[in-house]
């Protein structure tokens, strides 16, 4: 974390949300939301890059990072959790971004409680044309990686994403290897089982959100998650939403393509209103 930057912990639905701010309320507020097993400072670089326009808050998610644990039969809300954490801030209409799930918390954010939001960027949301269902505990690849990053340290993560990811910045991969050790099991199957369900169906909403909306998509051959398919569905229910495809990447988008990302998102950020 940056030196002048600032972190803390809030009480949000009853349970401990930790957070990173590069700010103390001076300018627009924007929320990010970190992808599954990452943390709030895995925006470390996008935060940097804005914080001179920008108020930019970087919650921990429930069972991620420094935020609560949670149990195997718990009800957790995360986007009923990054509205009471920008209540509890007295954010006012903050501009919203996330990653994979940090993107499907976002959007259903801005569904659920639209008056908090005032523009919303997605990185590859969660976005299919028919859900796949969670395959069970025993078979699920996603749960036989999150139980081995047990048994590697924090050192042995860090050599492997070097080697992995030889363009990323260490101020991007410290903090991703830490949220590897930072990352509670149980949070798995108590996302996976929110997202696989109907009230994540973003189909039967999209059409209604009136928000400025910029959806970054990448290549599905690389690992990218939203498909040609989906796109023209969301050019269907929704022609105001901005799509930007970035063709020589797959689901990380900003990790991988920073400077293609931070030029869409300046460009998005700087057409929205005062």
């Amino acid at each position: 974390m940056l030196s002048h930057w600032t972190e803390k912990d809030v009480l949000i639905n009853g349970v401990r949300l930790h957070y990173y701010r590069t700010g103390h309320g001076d300018k627009r507020p924007m929320v990010l939301i970190h992808g599954f097993s990452d943390n709030g400072l895995c925006w470390t670089p996008v935060a940097r890059a804005l914080e001179a326009d920008y108020d930019v808050i970087m919650p921990d998610m429930r069972g991620h990072g420094l935020s609560a644990r949670v149990q195997p039969d718990e009800d957790v809300d995360m986007a009923a959790d990054v509205a009471e954490l920008i209540r509890t801030l007295g954010l006012n209409r903050p501009i919203v971004g996330g990653h994979s799930m940090g993107a499907a918390v976002a959007y259903q954010l801005t569904v659920r409680f639209p008056e908090l939001v005032s523009a919303l960027f997605l990185e590859d949301p969660g976005w299919w044309l028919t859900r796949p269902m969670p395959p069970p505990l025993a078979e699920n690849p996603m749960a036989k990686w999150v139980k081995s990053l047990g048994t590697q340290t924090l050192e042995e993560l860090l050599a492997q994403y070097r080697k992995d990811h030889p363009t990323w910045p260490e101020e991007l991969l410290q903090p991703m290897c830490e949220s590897k050790k930072q990352l509670d099991p149980t949070i798995l199957d108590v996302v996976s089982a929110r997202m696989h369900s109907e009230e994540w169906n973003w189909r039967t909403t999209l059409q209604n959100v009136t928000h400025p909306v910029l959806l970054f998509t990448g290549n599905p051959e690389m690992g990218a998650i939203v498909t040609p398919e989906v796109v023209a569905q969301v050019r269907e229910l929704n022609p105001h939403v901005t799509i930007v495809n970035i063709p020589d990447v797959g689901h990380l988008i900003r990790f991988d393509k920073y400077p293609a990302f931070m030029e869409a998102l300046w460009a998005f950020l700087k057409q929205l209103p005062a």
